[in-house]
């Protein structure tokens, strides 16, 4: 049986396709195929020309309208084009017309996405977790993906008779392969939950945030660890954890998958375990990358998640990192209209973000360890207060504050 994990005809040259809607105005739509173009650029998958179209929804058939369709085919055979990504899911119906239309692989945000969380994964939790999300996701998809699925399987022992035909017995196939990924993840995720409970009574610090926000480098400095950081998005897929001592006070700390717009529901599922060090933690670390002109909707992307996954009503604080590469948009003084958020200084964003959440958000660097001591002292006092809420008569071991002073 073909591997149903393996897609023919890898390609290296895309066409990128988005939709203006009634949901998402043109602005929207350049930053969702901005985003689009930096996940096919780490699938190594270079963009060579975007489409956008204006509709009120989605065409039920093709996803765009028959003209734009042509206008995308013709262009590709001049060009030399690869495979097209469009920056939405597409239903397994869609999917199978564009690619007879166009006559060329195509590709969604969400096949895009698992692709990229296979070749990130390491370890057999993660290979696992994004197996079972790949099999989901293709499972509707086979008679697409497969050519030799169309003929009849007859004899004698053949579920359905000599009349099935081989894609049914290939859906048994792969739905008996999801039941023994998710019996295998059942079982990690007992011996993961064994594990965070070996760990003590130590406070638990989960980061979260949007992908490529810097996580990884904020986790090396504050656990004075070498975590793989790199600039693509999904550098880390499984959870790490560091046991971090500010002064005498002990905490661990734990850097988790980052968060994207329209994440395939089949990953969320599949890392759930995963996502269980965010659930449990008694302190998130909610890192933002101030310097990214739209860091408030990522924010409020990961926000939505963190509610998805029932971790919403977890203490949080807020880190805007790299403060060193903010750079406001240039704003015209006699221009009336109010200034956009990426227009006000560095000043201005920490006056209004410091006025509404108070003491739970801090501005830094973690590459150029700017602010580096402002963010131990805050994660001490908070970590320090939930020690001594869950353990009041140890309040007298806990070292002075004073200790903070001057350190590094």
């Amino acid at each position: 049986m073909i591997d149903p994990l393996e897609i023919k005809g890898k390609a290296e040259k895309a066409v990128l396709i988005g939709l203006i809607t009634d949901r998402q105005d043109a602005d929207q739509v350049k930053e969702y195929l901005d985003e689009l173009e930096f996940l096919a650029s780490t699938a190594d998958i270079s963009t060579m020309k975007r489409f956008v179209q204006r509709l009120h929804k989605p065409d039920g058939r093709t996803y765009v309208g028959s003209g734009k369709l042509a206008e995308v085919k013709a262009w590709m055979q001049e060009h030399g084009a690869d495979c097209v990504i469009f920056d939405d899911e597409l239903s397994p119906s869609q999917q199978r017309n564009l690619e007879k239309d166009l006559a060329c692989p195509v590709l969604d945000r969400p096949r895009l996405i698992l692709d990229i969380f296979a070749r990130r994964a390491r370890t057999s939790h993660a290979k696992t977790q994004v197996e079972l999300a790949q099999y989901e996701y293709m499972l509707p998809r086979l008679t697409k993906l497969w050519t030799h699925l169309e003929r009849q399987r007859g004899g004698t022992g053949t579920r359905g008779g000599a009349g099935e035909k081989e894609i049914e017995t290939d859906r048994r196939l792969v739905r008996d392969r999801i039941a023994l990924l998710k019996d295998q993840l059942r079982q990690i995720d007992r011996q993961m939950a064994t594990q965070r409970s070996n760990r003590g009574r130590m406070i638990r610090v989960a980061l979260v945030g949007y992908t490529n926000v810097g996580k990884s480098t904020l986790m090396n400095l504050l656990s004075k660890s070498d975590v793989f950081a790199e600039n693509k998005l999904f550098a880390t897929l499984d959870t790490t954890v560091r046991k971090v001592v500010l002064g005498n006070l002990p905490f661990l700390l734990s850097d988790t998958v980052g968060f994207i717009r329209k994440l395939p529901t089949q990953l969320i599922e599949s890392f759930k375990s995963t996502l269980d060090e965010t659930r449990e933690a008694d302190l998130l670390l909610h890192v933002v990358d101030i310097s990214h002109h739209n860091f408030e909707e990522q924010y409020q992307t990961v926000q939505q998640t963190l509610n998805e996954i029932g971790a919403g009503d977890r203490p949080v604080i807020v880190v805007f990192n790299k403060v060193d590469a903010y750079r406001p948009a240039p704003h015209d003084p006699d221009d009336l209209a109010p200034k956009r958020t990426d227009q006000y200084t560095l000043a201005e964003l920490q006056a209004s973000w410091m006025a509404r959440m108070g003491e739970d958000c801090i501005f830094v660097s973690a590459a150029q360890r700017i602010n580096s001591d402002g963010l131990r002292k805050m994660l001490y006092h908070r970590v320090k207060a939930l020690h001594m809420a869950r353990y009041p008569y140890e309040s007298d071991l806990l070292y002075k504050d004073e200790y903070l002073e001057g350190e590094n």
